[in-house]
């Protein structure tokens, strides 16, 4: 599961005992070396699509961590590029990880819950990082996406079709699910990270109700299901005029 570079079984364990933002804090040095990180495949498909739908000039990636999201925004913006997340380890690594020739690249730090910015960026993007929010705080995080969107804006994610009851990855998802709920109601400071609470079906009309028009980009690079929908599309919400 792990790189040898990777963390050991005690590194995680100090991890999950601590809070989210303390957590990777600990986790950065060696986080690109863990599955925790978006699949290069997945970024790059994105990349692909964001291309198509664009031009776009200034991008943002909430919550991106040692910088995957901000190279693919350093790939379909023109001006600029900025990264944000709450955690000073991931934005250390992050710049002396990321480089670019292109867009002019910034980082800070601060809470997604709270962007420091105005609205500066016609495209933002995540990924991977909704598991850290609980689902009540979905309509507060879109509401920030929406106030640092341009008039028109994209924000931008990926979604993967969830796995069936049948299969083994819903049964260890979903148990995954339970220890950290678990370990939360019985162990402080809590530390968020739920697989399965982010779904389509109650996303979407979040995204309505915050201000977005929201379309599905099929990403045929990831095939089709047996009921012949797609494996992983890629959200694109339009902050309405």
């Amino acid at each position: 599961m792990f790189s040898p570079e990777g963390p050991s079984l005690r590194e995680l364990a100090v991890q999950a005992l601590s809070s989210v933002e303390h957590g990777y804090d600990l986790l950065a040095p060696k986080f690109d070396h863990t599955p925790f990180r978006t699949p290069a495949a997945l970024l790059d498909a994105v990349a692909a699509m964001l291309a198509r739908i664009g031009p776009f000039d200034d991008g943002l990636d909430v919550c991106c961590g040692t910088g995957a999201g901000v190279e693919v925004l350093a790939k379909v913006c023109q001006e600029s590029v900025t990264g944000v997340d709450f955690s000073t380890g991931m934005l250390d690594v992050a710049r002396e990880r990321v480089k670019s020739g292109g867009p002019r690249v910034s980082w800070v730090r601060g809470d997604a819950r709270a962007l420091p910015f105005t609205s500066a960026f016609d495209l933002v993007v995540s990924f991977g990082a909704f598991g850290h929010f609980l689902p009540r705080e979905l309509p507060g995080l879109f509401a920030q996406v929406h106030s640092v969107l341009r008039p028109g804006g994209c924000f931008a994610f990926p979604v993967v079709a969830p796995p069936r009851p049948t299969s083994p990855a819903y049964w260890m998802l979903s148990g995954f699910d339970a220890v950290m709920k678990v370990r939360n109601a019985v162990w402080r400071p809590p530390f968020v990270m739920y697989y399965r609470d982010f779904q389509l079906g109650y996303v979407r009309p979040e995204l309505e109700r915050a201000g977005f028009e929201v379309d599905l980009h099929a990403l045929p690079e990831f095939g089709h299901r047996g009921d012949g929908s797609p494996r992983v599309r890629m959200v694109a919400a339009r902050r309405l005029p």
